[in-house]
């Protein structure tokens, strides 16, 4: 086992097995407890790298789990280890507050709130390939991060509805969102112009969302946000595989009277098929896996292959903190 002496893998209820007989997803756990120190860690980390980005390449996710990992400035010394460039969030669709260095909060949207499946900002030409979570608290009951593989989910789509997507693979997406000049904390998709361009300045706001592939139009001090058309099906070419690329489960999971607000059509100006919706909504329930949080956990996740979600927190506390990389 190419671990030397530090990692080892270790098996949990939750993973899922499949067909090549690999576990969604890969955990690791140190092999002796007693001595691990954070600087041990972040040294294996950085000797044992292209094994551990070769279990991200096969799984699709990596749990650390009972590593002293405490604080989000341990955090940050863990993500630094890896060595993967920072990913900048301009034009993220939902507040982040710099906590540390390179690590924000997650979704700030109330905690009671589900965050529906997606790719991490699968809206936009530019998108990080790399997330990394980490558990600051842990939850009493609730508030999981659930993932599931992205090549599945499009597969079975395929499978029962391909005329619909035959439609995504021809036309694509295009994403639709208002973003007024004031937050709106009761909703996972509720922030400004000005938290997603970073900027207060309007012309700014255009510049840096051009460069995102993205067009703002003016309704007096509110933005509408369009980007696209862009792919809603992906080759990753690591893997070989088509995956649901997309960000389709926000949109048709929020309530009728936001979905207006942070919409998806196709390319070709044709709405998306509500039954096709339905059943992906099924499927990504089906098909995830969701492992409650442990305090210090931290979880990495390919985000050109795994889509990712917030069950809704049903006692608190629960702190998790993030980090995005190129």
């Amino acid at each position: 086992m190419p671990t030397g002496k530090f990692f080892r893998q270790v098996t949990l209820p939750e993973q899922k097995s499949h067909n090549d007989g690999g576990l969604f997803p890969a955990v690791l756990s140190p092999t002796c407890t007693t001595s691990v120190q954070l600087s041990t860690f972040e040294e294996a980390i950085r000797a044992h790298k292209p094994w551990l980005e070769s279990i991200l390449l096969n799984t699709g996710a990596i749990l650390f789990r009972g590593f002293p990992v405490t604080s989000p400035s341990d955090f940050n010394d863990v993500v630094e280890a890896f060595g993967f460039p920072e990913f900048s969030y301009v034009g993220g669709r939902v507040p982040r507050t710099q906590v540390v260095g390179r690590v924000y909060t997650a979704n700030e949207s109330p905690l009671h709130l589900e965050v529906p499946f997606h790719h991490e900002m699968a809206y936009n030409p530019d998108f990080p390939t790399k997330l990394f979570f980490f558990c600051e608290e842990e939850p009493e009951e609730g508030g999981e991060t659930p993932i599931v593989l992205s090549h599945i989910v499009y597969e079975k789509m395929k499978e029962r509805h391909p005329d619909f997507v035959a439609q995504l693979e021809e036309h694509g997406l295009m994403y639709i969102t208002i973003h007024s000049d004031k937050e709106d904390p009761s909703s996972v998709t509720g922030s400004t112009w000005m938290t997603a361009y970073q900027t207060d300045d309007k012309n700014i706001a255009e510049e840096r969302a051009v460069k995102k592939g993205t067009k703002l139009e003016w309704m007096g001090n509110t933005a509408k946000l369009i980007t696209g058309p862009i792919p809603a099906i992906r080759f990753d070419e690591a893997s070989c595989r088509k995956t649901w690329f997309n960000s389709l489960a926000i949109s048709y999971s929020l309530p009728a009277s936001e979905r207006q607000n942070a919409r998806a059509e196709l390319g070709s100006g044709d709405p998306v098929d509500e039954d096709a919706m339905k059943d992906m909504l099924r499927i990504l329930k089906e098909e995830c896996v969701a492992i409650p949080w442990k305090n210090g956990d931290v979880l990495l996740v390919n985000n050109l292959t795994v889509l990712h979600s917030r069950r809704p927190l049903i006692k608190p506390p629960r702190r998790i903190l993030a980090s995005l990389c190129k």
